[in-house]
């Protein structure tokens, strides 16, 4: 038996799972969301520092996105190495310092949230792992609610960090439209994730390399989406063949502007996209950052796909393990 003919494997079923984390995410966070941005509203943070890894740093950019165009703070990412390397505390007294791990147990972060807490910042966790080290060290915990994620590559983890930003970003800002776009969201991910990307899968299959664009809400689905076809496809994701998602607000002119100068290239674009439809369906357009979580959705479904036909095992990407340490 081939592994296209083996049952669905860890990273698919961990897929399927993300509208019931958000589920319980929901009932989860409701009332620690609230206290959180009662505090924030009284702190008023002139800059929030994010420290991630991986799939976390995209999640990162996109609470970037998110906080930026809704509340107006700046955002910037921190370099964890000014702490780890050397030693050095940066000066955040009064500010927030955002942690995303899956896992909790990267050293890096950990250090960061160490320097940063006791120079003054409000430490905040998003984890999976509650009892991790990472959780420990930082003032505020909010749990992603993903439950176990056993495979290597990151998905409902992911999904779940997104949702978990934008009910920070809803509450702090008191935003009653991203409210009622994550009370649709569950059900909008599980349709998600029925959606049939097959029109790409014969292209992709026998690529050597491909492009993923996005812009606003959806620059980082496409760093995300460029991570998991390297890590599940062997595919170096940065070409020729381009798959493209197009935001379903202001920033969605410009990337359909370089879709047509792309088409007389000759190059294999696939879109995902509003108006017009793209070749990859997407579901009807909702709030802006939410559609997004589900363009992930439905991308993560046809990456394990795509590692099949191209008999690689999803669950089993080379060179990588789930924490990620620095060397």
């Amino acid at each position: 038996m081939n592994i296209a003919q083996k049952m669905p494997g860890r990273m698919q079923q961990e897929i399927c799972e993300a509208p019931r984390a958000l589920l319980r995410q929901a009932d989860a966070l409701a009332q620690p969301v609230v206290e959180l941005a009662r505090r924030l509203r009284q702190m008023e943070p002139g800059v929030v520092v994010t420290c991630a890894r991986g799939s976390s740093a995209h999640a990162a950019a996109f609470a970037k996105h998110a906080i930026e165009r809704h509340l107006g703070i700046p955002v910037a990412a921190a370099a964890p190495s000014i702490a780890t390397v050397y030693h050095r505390a940066l000066k955040l007294d009064g500010q927030l310092l955002l942690c995303i791990s899956q896992s909790g147990r990267s050293d890096d972060l950990i250090e960061q949230a160490k320097y940063a807490r006791r120079a003054g910042a409000l430490t905040l966790a998003l984890v999976n792992a509650e009892d991790s080290p990472l959780a420990q060290e930082c003032e505020i915990v909010l749990p992603l609610c993903a439950g176990p994620e056993l495979s290597v590559a990151a998905t409902k983890s992911f999904v779940a960090t997104l949702a978990a930003v934008l009910r920070i970003v809803a509450e702090w800002g008191d935003n009653e439209a991203l409210r009622g776009a994550l009370q649709r969201l569950p059900e909008r991910v599980d349709a998600a994730t029925k959606l049939d990307w097959r029109a790409c899968l014969e292209t992709l299959t026998d690529s050597e390399s491909m492009i993923t664009i996005g812009r606003g809400p959806t620059l980082s689905i496409a760093r995300e989406s460029a991570l998991k076809l390297k890590e599940t496809c062997n595919l170096h994701a940065e070409g020729y063949t381009i798959l493209m998602f197009v935001p379903g607000d202001e920033a969605a002119d410009p990337l359909l502007r370089l879709a047509e100068q792309l088409t007389t290239k000759n190059a294999a674009l696939f879109t995902v996209s509003y108006d017009p439809p793209g070749l990859l369906p997407a579901l009807p357009t909702d709030q802006p950052e939410a559609d997004a979580i589900c363009m992930i959705q439905s991308f993560y479904m046809m990456a394990v796909k795509l590692a099949k036909l191209r008999e690689i095992d999803p669950d089993n990407p080379r060179h990588l393990q789930k924490i990620t340490r620095t060397i």
